[in-house]
């Protein structure tokens, strides 16, 4: 496993695999990895011959007073669970690297779903992720790459950039990795100290309830909506929002009535950490 940190060496390394007929996988992070990221790459070191996990804290899909300056490194560490897990290079750029002129000028975006979910409560984000994401595949050439479905919203937004603007790169989304508590692995749970993880793991209890309650029969939205965020506010959180919303579209259902394949998304704080979590009916 070699760890590389500048754009040209890792098309040198990746072009003559690529012409010899090497399939290249992707696992797109921002470091501090955990079982959820290795469980990506390995899937991508199962159906690929080379694997590619970068590591890069992308400044730009970070809102002013979020938690870009707090958020953990460990770059070696990273690198050792990547080589565990069969991953052929890390790929860690510096700022500089990647945006070496300062902020890009050519962003990629989704109008309609940065003002929805996650979008509308960090202006800016997805349009940062895309960005970033987008120059990723470009880089490495990779013909696949992996996501988890805990970040739905993001999976969602990058197969419709894919499709949208005709990228040859086919995008594979993995099941949630939970602890054993059933919270939803984060790197950003490593914030919450031990009585705001114990309370957190509400989320998922909610999401496993309200799935339960729509196959027992019931339909209706704002029961499924209004019972996941009593249940978060009783064990001590701050509901930010609770969303049913179309699996095929991602907006919001208006009907009233869950009549399609949807999704249940949820984002919630406890003490200062923000959760995501989300769960498919």
């Amino acid at each position: 496993m070699k760890i590389i940190k500048t754009i040209a060496e890792l098309r040198a390394e990746i072009l003559p695999l690529k012409k010899m007929g090497k399939s290249v996988g992707i696992v797109p992070t921002m470091g501090a990895l955990h079982s959820g990221h290795t469980s990506l790459v390995d899937a991508s070191v199962k159906e690929n011959d080379v694997t590619v996990v970068s590591v890069f804290l992308n400044p730009i899909q970070f809102g002013k007073n979020e938690d870009l300056d707090k958020y953990p490194r460990r770059l070696e560490k990273d690198a050792e669970l990547v080589a565990q897990h069969g991953g052929d290079f890390v790929f860690a750029p510096s700022n500089a690297e990647m945006y070496p002129d300062g902020d890009p000028l050519t962003l990629v975006r989704d109008e309609t779903m940065e003002s929805l979910y996650c979008g509308a409560t960090r202006p800016g984000h997805f349009r940062g992720v895309l960005t970033v994401v987008t120059k990723l595949f470009n880089i490495s050439g990779a013909d696949r790459a992996y996501f988890g479905k805990k970040d739905y919203q993001q999976a969602f937004l990058i197969r419709r950039m894919v499709k949208d603007l005709n990228m040859p790169i086919e995008i594979h989304t993995l099941p949630i990795v939970r602890e054993d508590s059933g919270l939803a692995r984060s790197s950003r749970n490593e914030y919450m100290n031990e009585a705001e993880r114990g309370a957190a793991v509400a989320i998922s209890k909610a999401l496993l309830l309200a799935k339960s309650r729509y196959e027992s029969g019931e339909k209706n939205v704002n029961v499924l909506r209004s019972g996941i965020q009593e249940s978060i506010a009783r064990a001590g959180g701050v509901v930010q929002y609770v969303e049913i919303a179309s699996q095929k579209t991602l907006l919001a259902n208006l009907s009233g009535e869950v009549d399609e394949p949807s999704v249940i998304l949820v984002a919630a704080f406890f003490g200062k950490t923000r959760l995501i979590d989300n769960i498919e009916l």
